[in-house]
């Protein structure tokens, strides 16, 4: 345990503090405090979650196509998860696994040779105008997943950087729209200018040095889509990374690259994502989608929340002809993930995060 040295107060007037083992003057706390961690967010979404309980025992097989490769198998793990906890409800249904490629996953759904598309991404829109040329009618999308904070591969949320020194604390996806995407209408329609952000003094007329992934990166589609109202014109000026195969095989990735070069440049804003933060020379900003706020970190409580506004998700797609119901071992699976027990197992693997609970319950309801 540590302790604070040279205190000459009683012994009587100090605390333990369990959890942090160190010593503190009781005198220099509030009369009141008490000591509370703050809950779980993953586990108190668990805990709002209905259980898994079957409408009916099914049977069948169920053909699943999407995220993985034959050497990142990256939803392999918790597929199994999900079949193994199924099976315990539903011993009758048998699973076939294609899981090569979000790529794949939703030509094998609309030519019929697969039954749930699991995505390791947002679906694109010309996926959709694919799949409704061939059959007439969209897709329909059930969200099983929340993107992660900062774990590669696994959907991580996107966040805007500025240099350390840099004052600004937050903004909104106007405003990354108007600094990142070119508009016509010159100043009045594009930031260009700390002072344009609000920033003061010798900040005011200096320009903003733009970092980001090549635009056909799926980020910066995501962003595109997410943030410049479906706007492929980024600023010419931004400095443009992709990743890096070094000599001894490892991997430069595009992502720390652009951090890197922005904590060299006081005058930055990058995109980029917290797992490549090291030490404090750059900052992420807090991002909201109104003028006044609020606004929110990236953080596991605030992506399952879907409050911070460039959070991912994970999808599953179905062919489910309209007017017609789903087929039953299909129904049955995805009412599964989406139950406590289902997003139990998203928990324990560790990568994703789990469903908001609201969400969650609107997302089993379009299985009905």
């Amino acid at each position: 345990m540590r302790t604070i040295e040279n205190l000459t107060v009683p012994a009587s007037r100090f605390r333990t503090l369990l959890g942090c083992g160190i010593l503190l003057c009781a005198a220099s706390l509030p009369a009141q405090t008490t000591s509370t961690v703050p809950p779980n967010p993953e586990q108190a979404a668990l805990a709002r979650l209905p259980h898994y309980v079957p409408l009916e025992q099914v049977t069948g097989r169920i053909r699943l196509w999407g995220h993985g490769a034959p050497v990142l198998d990256f939803m392999g793990e918790l597929v199994k998860s999900w079949e193994e906890g199924f099976a315990k409800f539903q011993p009758n249904v048998k699973f076939e696994y294609d899981m090569y490629g979000t790529a794949s996953a939703m030509g094998a759904l609309y030519t019929g040779a697969g039954d749930i598309a699991i995505l390791g991404q947002e679906i694109y829109p010309f996926e959709i105008a694919t799949f409704t040329k061939v059959k007439h009618y969209p897709p329909t999308e059930i969200e099983i997943a929340t993107g992660s904070v900062d774990v590669r591969n696994f959907d991580f949320s996107i966040g805007v950087f500025v240099n350390q020194a840099n004052p600004l604390a937050n903004l909104t996806l106007d405003q990354l729209d108007r600094v990142f995407a070119f508009h016509e209408g010159g100043a009045t329609q594009n930031i260009q200018t700390w002072g344009q952000l609000g920033l003061t003094g010798d900040w005011a007329d200096k320009p903003i040095h733009l970092y980001g992934w090549h635009y056909e990166d799926v980020f910066s589609t995501f962003v595109e889509r997410t943030a410049m109202h479906g706007s492929h014109e980024w600023r010419c000026s931004m400095k443009r990374y992709d990743n890096i195969v070094q000599k001894d095989g490892s991997i430069y990735d595009s992502g720390q690259q652009i951090l890197d070069a922005l904590a060299k440049d006081p005058y930055g804003m990058a995109l980029s994502n917290l797992r490549y933060l090291k030490g404090n020379a750059v900052k992420p900003l807090d991002l909201g989608r109104q003028p006044g706020g609020p606004f929110y970190p990236s953080t596991k409580a605030t992506l399952i929340d879907r409050q911070y506004p460039l959070g991912r998700i994970i999808p599953a797609e179905i062919d489910r002809e309209p007017g017609k119901p789903i087929d039953p071992a299909v129904r049955e699976f995805l009412r599964y993930i989406l139950s406590r027990e289902g997003q139990a197992e998203i928990v324990h693997n560790g990568k994703y995060l789990p469903m908001q609970p609201e969400l969650a319950e609107s997302e089993m309801e379009k299985l009905n």
